[in-house]
């Protein structure tokens, strides 16, 4: 099974970081970080910590995008439901959704609609740690680190210290 190590995802954060520090130079809005619970809302921090550290402001935000999947009614059972933590207006705000995975795109369009609830951003741009490939819906990720090559059966695991006491992604 191949993996991606923890020292290759943090390599990959700093890359992020120094990427998103360039562009929060050159945008004329306030940034704000904003990631998908459970594992998004992780990097995101991570991201902002980061940034914090070489000295740019970036607002940081979490949310939970549950209720908006458009499968709630195929899943058979009741959701488990986590708290978002959005703690300012979107309006006017240049804002970075942050997810682990993606794949059909489904979870990025759920968290665009949570967003809209929360105000107007001046732009929105994606970041991914890893793409999987097999989009549903006109969503493409505006960063990602890792493009990989796996089949629609093929599980995709992000493991982060924070969350699963270990770090790193197989498939």
């Amino acid at each position: 099974m191949p993996s991606i190590s923890k020292s290759e995802i943090e390599r990959a954060l700093d890359t992020w970081a120094q990427h998103l520090q360039q562009r929060a130079a050159a945008v004329d809005a306030p940034l704000a970080i904003v990631g998908i619970v459970s594992h998004g809302d992780i990097l995101a921090q991570r991201l902002v910590q980061r940034l914090q550290v070489a000295g740019c402001d970036a607002l940081y935000g979490a949310i939970d995008i549950t209720l908006y999947r458009d499968d709630l009614d195929m899943r058979g059972n009741r959701p488990a439901l986590r708290s978002s933590h959005l703690p300012f207006s979107t309006d006017g705000l240049h804002l970075v959704l942050v997810d682990d995975v993606l794949s059909t795109g489904r979870t990025a369009r759920a968290a665009l609609e949570v967003l809209w609830e929360y105000g107007r951003p001046a732009q929105v741009e994606l970041q991914c740690l890893a793409d999987r490939g097999g989009r549903q819906l006109p969503i493409h990720p505006d960063y990602v680190a890792f493009n990989l090559s796996t089949e629609p059966v093929d599980k995709v695991v992000v493991h982060l210290q924070e969350i699963d006491g270990e770090e790193d992604i197989t498939y």
